[in-house]
């Protein structure tokens, strides 16, 4: 199977998973979206040289809470989330006692870690319950939008591209690429307003920009750290596709600002 096959076949699993976990029940989304943060934080601390679990042991506390919240368990919750950082501070200071790490470097890389991978991911599940009814296909029209920006930005970029974007990180990317994203971006935002009415039509035409803007942003962060680390692929976890990092980095760092925005004007009249 040659590589184009292979990412075609891995590339419709990947979209098929998402969809599905979107439409079908809580316990799905949150399932899969753990899975990928789980196999985001292995890439990412690999890339980094990091060896620790409290990145691990921080991530999973959260996604209980969250999901125990969803469930409106919040006690329950809150206690898993306090539990969960009670080990996590036990670990910092087990790490601060330890001669042969550096401490200040070691935690400098889990709270890296942490705010890289983690804290996007409990951001993201978090989405769908904004609005106190839980509704997952907000998050599939997130992804839609993320898919059409990094589709149209590759295809405008590769037929028109002249003007690089950022040549020093990543020299394929160029001016007119994103333009075009940008732009087909929005169109695709207008589209599925119809089809998503939980969300407006400005508010999903905002969010089509965070998405333009910052996803942008995050490949190329994204792609600095692989740059450092003198990787191609933060994995090859997707057959294809490289890691889990290089599927999700836009949409990872694009979130909190995408969660920000909505939670700001839930309750605006933007219709």
């Amino acid at each position: 199977m040659n590589n184009f096959s292979k990412r075609l076949i891995f590339g419709i699993i990947y979209v098929l998973l998402i969809v599905f976990a979107t439409i079908t029940s809580a316990i799905a989304f949150y399932g899969l979206f753990f899975v990928f943060m789980m196999f985001s934080i292995y890439e990412f601390q690999k890339m980094i040289k990091l060896e620790s679990y409290v990145s691990y042991i921080f991530g999973i506390s959260l996604f209980i809470a969250s999901y125990l919240r969803h469930l409106d368990y919040s006690v329950i919750g809150n206690v898993v989330m306090i539990l969960g950082m009670l080990v996590v501070f036990i670990s910092f200071i087990n790490t601060l006692l330890d001669e042969k790490k550096k401490a200040i470097s070691h935690l400098g890389k889990i709270t890296l870690t942490i705010l890289y991978t983690v804290v996007p991911f409990i951001l993201l599940i978090s989405i769908p319950d904004i609005f106190k009814t839980f509704n997952s296909i907000i998050v599939l029209g997130i992804f839609i939008l993320t898919w059409t920006s990094d589709t149209f930005a590759y295809l405008i970029g590769r037929q028109l591209g002249k003007n690089k974007l950022f040549e020093r990180i990543s020299p394929k990317k160029t001016v007119e690429g994103f333009i075009g994203g940008v732009i087909f971006t929005f169109i695709a935002a207008y589209v599925i307003s119809f089809y998503f009415t939980n969300t407006s039509l400005l508010q999903w035409l905002i969010i089509s920009i965070i998405i333009s803007i910052f996803g942008v942003v995050g490949d190329l962060i994204e792609s600095m750290f692989k740059r450092q680390a003198n990787i191609k692929d933060s994995s090859n976890l997707i057959p294809g596709h490289g890691g889990f990092l290089d599927r999700l980095d836009s949409i990872i760092y694009a979130t909190p600002f995408i969660f920000t925005f909505i939670y700001l004007t839930k309750n605006l009249n933007l219709h």
